[in-house]
């Protein structure tokens, strides 16, 4: 089961205008990193710009280079209270997520010792701010996947669960359902999701948190086999995304994966990663360039070559290397 999508939290309003973090937000990674790299070389000590070049890194893969910015981001972070409080926990955050990284792509040994630190980064975000919610998600995340050797185990889980409820019951809920999943208790975590976005309609939340519980039960059906229960939850998620005539979020993008993945409505999938790549609310939750190769393998299966290239081309003119090296890897 995957996570919500990645939120990040800027230190200040000034730095979340900054030209890097906008770069970033557009996909417009190689821009960033050379904005970042000029400011870090005019002040080395720059934690939050040591944060965005981390989510950088991170977005193209790069996990050795996005825990070196995410270890310095987080040594240099402040930790009192209010913005700094938030920028710290934020810190935290984006480096648990490059240790995860690099743990996942490792041997066993190196992976065992990554693992502590990824607990230890989402524990001291949650205690910085135990408001933020993507840290409170992917703590919760690693107590359910991890083993109790590693700082893991259902117990925990179920703890963060029973403190997060009385706030934060979307949260609350689907850490709830991850818990049923990982017991193969399937019916109480399609309950458990349910419950999701009925308590984010019913406490009024931005549209797009019942959007993100629509996804997460659209994921449960496609994985148990279910397809046309996942379209039709998948429909549900980006109806509450886009309600008001809302520009499309990364969210859209969840949808056409599951789509894609369950081999339905290619069209509806193709429509959706447009629409995302036309929004002026992309983020690095979904890097613009991914969803540029992305929308190229749609393109390519369908037999729309000249058009499949060009998404390539785009997706270059954003992040040459990473372009270059799925290339590669798909032996294209």
């Amino acid at each position: 089961m995957s996570k919500p999508r990645p939120v990040a939290a800027a230190a200040d309003e000034g730095l979340a205008d900054a030209p890097a973090d906008r770069a970033l937000e557009a996909g417009r990674v190689d821009e960033a990193a050379a904005l970042l790299r000029a400011t870090l070389a005019a002040n080395p000590r720059d934690a939050f710009a040591h944060q965005l070049l981390c989510r950088v890194y991170y977005s193209q893969d790069m996990g050795d280079r996005a825990i070196h910015e995410c270890e310095l981001a987080a040594s240099g972070a402040a930790t009192g209270s209010g913005q700094a409080s938030a920028q710290a926990s934020d810190a935290q955050l984006w480096l648990g997520r490059a240790y995860g990284y690099k743990a996942e792509h490792s041997n066993p040994i190196q992976s065992y010792w990554l693992a502590k630190k990824v607990r230890a980064a989402f524990e001291r975000a949650v205690e910085l701010n135990p408001n933020n919610l993507a840290a409170v998600n992917d703590l919760g995340e690693f107590y359910v996947s991890a083993p109790t050797l590693l700082g893991g185990g259902l117990d925990r889980a179920q703890t963060l669960a029973a403190r997060t409820m009385p706030r934060y019951p979307v949260a609350a809920h689907r850490l709830l359902a991850l818990i049923a999943l990982d017991g193969k208790d399937s019916k109480t975590a399609e309950a458990e999701f349910k419950k999701a976005i009925d308590s984010a309609v019913k406490d009024g939340l931005d549209p797009r948190v019942a959007a993100q519980a629509w996804i997460d039960l659209a994921r449960l059906y496609a994985q148990h086999d279910r397809p046309d229960e996942a379209v039709r939850a998948v429909r549900s998620a980006v109806a509450a995304d886009r309600s008001g005539d809302r520009p499309a979020d990364a969210t859209v993008v969840d949808a056409a994966t599951i789509l894609t993945a369950t081999n339905r409505e290619p069209q509806l999938a193709e429509r959706l990663l447009r629409d995302y790549l036309a929004s002026p609310m992309k983020s690095d939750a979904a890097p613009a360039f991914k969803v540029h190769l992305q929308l190229s393998q749609l393109l390519m299966h369908r037999g729309d070559i000249a058009s499949a290239h060009s998404e390539v081309a785009a997706a270059a003119a954003l992040a040459a290397g990473f372009a270059r090296s799925s290339r590669s890897a798909q032996g294209s």
